[in-house]
């Protein structure tokens, strides 16, 4: 049975409620259940009454979609009203509230995210999401064409879910239906916002195995639209080769597709230090593992270790590489000695002079392997050769 800290406060507040959605689909899966939802037959005026009969936080978090945030022992709990659509337009929805379990679980995306369960651990399953979920199949709920077309971003949820539940015999185990709806409606993510596909596209590339979903992404032509030029065979080598690697989506990416860093995170609105990092790992990968000592100090002074690191997961691997790895991460990162107010003392000006004397020392001071300490820098600027 799922158990967190604080369900049992919320389901004596309100009884009918039930764990909705996700937290079902992982519980069933064997998958670590962190985070629960509960779907109630209440409108969110009732659901927050009862929490404050029963002295629980209640926050409105989504009142025009039904949805009320409750803590309950330190821990946040969404409760949404049961629902029904009655407008939408491939991004948004115009719902009203009902008390039909299976009419709300009839607009959901897929059939293993459209089951509930109830306090005693019953499950509601009304469009076999159990079965689906044993043959790793992600269905849509009713016609695919139509719950496509109702948000579009549920093209790219389908590869997300097919990663982490389909089946890994690849675009053969995907469900005939969605895979034809997703290829005649892929045009339709062009009317996404670039934060949901950005946020999306993150989590199929840190599923356990990304590269089925990816290669059935570039078969339905959806991956050419979010990352045209992608090489899903590259990736997919870089993977059974970078055994270590973190599982991060951003290393990932640069392994999948190689392009302008800048249009990219321009596009897909990456943030700052998002589009930082992705051209970090994007830089020409210079560290060998037959590089001595001074050449890893000049790198490191640079870059960062974990820059440097995740990069070499592009670059080889073997022994080797995995030693060139334990080397960078134990070394002391080396700083330039000398800053403008030590050359102010030989009676340097602020301005380009200053710089550049600044530059020359410190290119003396990294082909030297980044050891000399500062009164050897401010020699070199008092008897430059």
């Amino acid at each position: 049975m799922i158990s967190l800290p604080g369900m049992g406060l919320v389901w004596d507040a309100l009884p009918e409620a039930r764990v909705a959605g996700g937290a079902v689909r992982d519980f069933l899966a064997g998958v670590q259940v962190v985070e629960v939802d509960f779907a109630v037959p209440l409108t969110p005026v009732v659901v927050m009454a009862r929490a404050a009969a029963a002295g629980l936080k209640a926050v409105p978090t989504g009142l025009a979609h039904g949805t009320v945030t409750l803590v309950a022992e330190g821990h946040g709990f969404e409760v949404t009203s049961l629902r029904r659509d009655v407008a939408t337009d491939g991004r948004h929805a115009v719902v009203e509230f009902t008390d039909d379990w299976e009419e709300d679980s009839s607009r959901r995306d897929f059939t293993i995210n459209a089951m509930s369960m109830d306090r005693s651990g019953r499950v509601y399953d009304y469009f076999s999401g159990q079965e689906d979920l044993a043959a790793g199949k992600v269905r849509f709920v009713g016609e695919a064409r139509l719950r496509i077309a109702e948000d579009y971003l549920r093209v790219l949820r389908f590869f997300r879910f097919f990663a982490r539940y389909g089946s890994r015999s690849g675009s053969g185990g995907a469900d005939v239906e969605a895979v034809a709806a997703i290829t005649a409606l892929r045009d339709g993510v062009g009317r996404l916002s670039a934060e949901r596909v950005w946020s999306e596209l993150k989590k199929i590339l840190v599923a356990p195995e990304p590269v089925p979903a990816l290669r059935l992404m570039d078969e339905t032509g959806v991956l050419a639209l979010v990352l045209p030029g992608a090489d899903v065979a590259r990736l997919e080598e870089l993977l059974k080769a970078m055994v270590g690697a973190p599982v991060d989506a951003l290393l990932r990416l640069a392994a999948l597709w190689r392009g302008d860093v800048a249009a990219f995170a321009a596009r897909w609105r990456l943030s700052a230090a998002e589009a930082v990092c992705l051209a970090g790992l994007m830089a020409p990968n210079r560290l060998r593992p037959e590089d001595d000592d001074a050449a890893l100090r000049r790198a490191l002074a640079d870059e960062p270790a974990a820059v440097l690191v995740d990069r070499s997961f592009l670059g080889g691997v073997g022994p080797g590489w995995e030693a060139l790895r334990g080397r960078l991460l134990t070394m002391e990162r080396p700083v330039f000695p000398l800053q403008g107010r030590d050359l102010e003392t030989l009676g340097v000006k602020p301005g380009p002079e200053m710089g550049e004397l600044l530059r020359e020392v410190r290119a003396w001071w990294a082909t030297g392997g980044c050891v000399a300490d500062a009164g050897e820098c401010l020699a070199r600027v008092k008897r430059p050769d």
